[in-house]
């Protein structure tokens, strides 16, 4: 089964829930539209070559569509179309007003200089132009992009678009007008209109909402995690729950990982000091004070596989899609799956997990916390504002709550899984604005 299809098979199952408006369910299977693009690349030795560009925007009817920017050599359209449709279902949840898009380049960035770099995301913003804005679509950093990245997309939007805007009696441009510009995308440097707490944002969100959810079950601390990831999300979520009394005994990159068989936990400020330094989790085995090359340790290297089966309470799959199919599911002895990945459990092996009674909290809500604080840089944008971090993350820990809490309510009511009842939340949402 597709990653598409596999989200599709997740639409359908929550839709016989719920009576949808005739036609609905026909209209969220597809995406609305879908951009493709040709770029020219000036290289720095003076030649051009066309890079494939893209844009999926799938649905909006809760609002402008909303979604990353990937720069990655394998772009998948398939793939991409289902982190489109996720995104639709996971603004739905939090109650953003948004829809879902998601969209790239086909290149690998570590093969371009800087200047490269940038020529082409302004090149790709000036063919994008007439299909995104702050209330149409509203692009974010994802794979291989980053606040630099979307500063120049930001940049080179405002110099394509200011041309239309109204002028004053002085001949100067309106200032309001010309600062809602940069509202096109989010997760810019805070000095180019981003916010305060975005890099923390979607492993600080997942915190909120897995603190709840072991108050709802009553497990009893400390409680051990496994962490598969070690990016932004992975080392942000590891850092947090590390700080919070977690007890994190396992993590791993591309890779490999480490494994503290013992159950005592790493020590995560040191482990991500370490990797910064070493550049891998396996030479960073960081125990209280002291660090050291994890294969001097019986069982202190595992791989990424090995590390979804280790008997633990909660396993957080940050990484990928798909890492959880129907040939490992029978093997996962977490009592808790988290998704913080967009995508990494199939449809069959969400299946299976359910019949084991593996209780899984899906990505669309685990890891909203990162679109969220998205939302309220747009807002901030838009309304020529800036939110304090405490204000942020207040907002942000009332969001993913609320959302939770709703979840919660549904798949108890309808008895259903955590996934169906987020989708059933989505739809309902989406049901409401149609």
């Amino acid at each position: 089964m597709s990653i598409f299809d596999s989200a599709l098979t997740q639409l359908n199952n929550a839709a016989r829930h719920i009576k949808l408006p005739e036609g609905l369910l026909e209209k969220l299977q597809q995406p609305e539209r879908i951009i493709q693009l040709n770029i020219p690349l000036k290289k720095d030795n003076g030649k051009i070559e066309l890079m494939k560009g893209y844009r999926v925007q799938y649905n909006n009817d809760l609002g402008p569509y909303k979604g990353g920017l990937r720069f990655h050599p394998q772009v998948d359209m398939d793939e991409v179309k289902a982190l489109a449709f996720w995104m639709m279902i996971k603004n739905a949840v939090v109650d953003l007003p948004f829809g879902g898009g998601k969209g790239g380049i086909e290149i690998d960035p570590k093969n371009l200089s800087v200047k490269e770099l940038e020529r082409l995301s302004r090149e790709f913003t000036k063919f994008l132009a007439p299909n995104i804005g702050g209330g149409m679509d509203v692009p974010a950093p994802d794979i291989n992009t980053n606040a630099k990245i979307m500063d120049w997309i930001a940049d080179e939007y405002i110099k394509v678009q200011s041309a239309n805007l109204p002028v004053g009696k002085a001949g100067c441009k309106v200032k309001s007008e010309k600062t809602q510009l940069r509202a096109v995308v989010t997760g810019k440097s805070i000095k180019n209109g981003g916010s305060e707490g975005r890099e923390q944002a979607t492993g600080l969100g997942g915190y909120f909402v897995l603190e709840r959810l072991i108050k709802k079950l009553g497990l009893k601390r400390p409680v051990t995690v496994a962490i598969q990831g070690f990016g932004n999300v992975g080392s942000n979520m590891a850092k947090i729950l590390y700080e919070n009394g977690y007890r994190i005994v396992a993590v791993s990159d591309v890779k490999g990982g480490i494994y503290d068989r013992n159950n005592t936990g790493f020590n995560i400020d040191l482990v991500r000091k370490c990797k910064e330094e070493k550049g891998f989790l396996a030479g960073c085995y960081c125990i209280g004070s002291v660090c050291d090359l994890a294969k001097k340790y019986e069982d202190g290297v595992i791989s990424n596989q090995d590390l979804l089966e280790l008997k633990i309470d909660i396993l957080i799959p940050a990484a990928i899609e798909n890492v959880i199919t129907k040939d490992n599911a029978r093997k996962i002895k977490a009592k808790i799956v988290f998704e913080m990945a967009n995508g990494p459990t199939t449809a069959e092996a969400d299946q299976i997990l359910n019949k084991r009674g593996i209780l899984l909290m899906p990505d669309v809500l685990a890891n909203s916390g990162g679109v969220t604080v998205s939302y309220f840089e747009w807002l901030q944008n838009m309304t020529n504002k800036k939110w304090s971090l405490k204000k942020v993350n207040n907002q942000l820990k009332k969001k993913m709550e609320t959302a939770f809490t709703k979840v919660w309510q549904i798949s108890q009511k309808e008895k259903v899984n955590l996934r169906t009842a987020a989708y059933i939340l989505a739809l309902e949402r989406i049901v409401a604005k149609t």
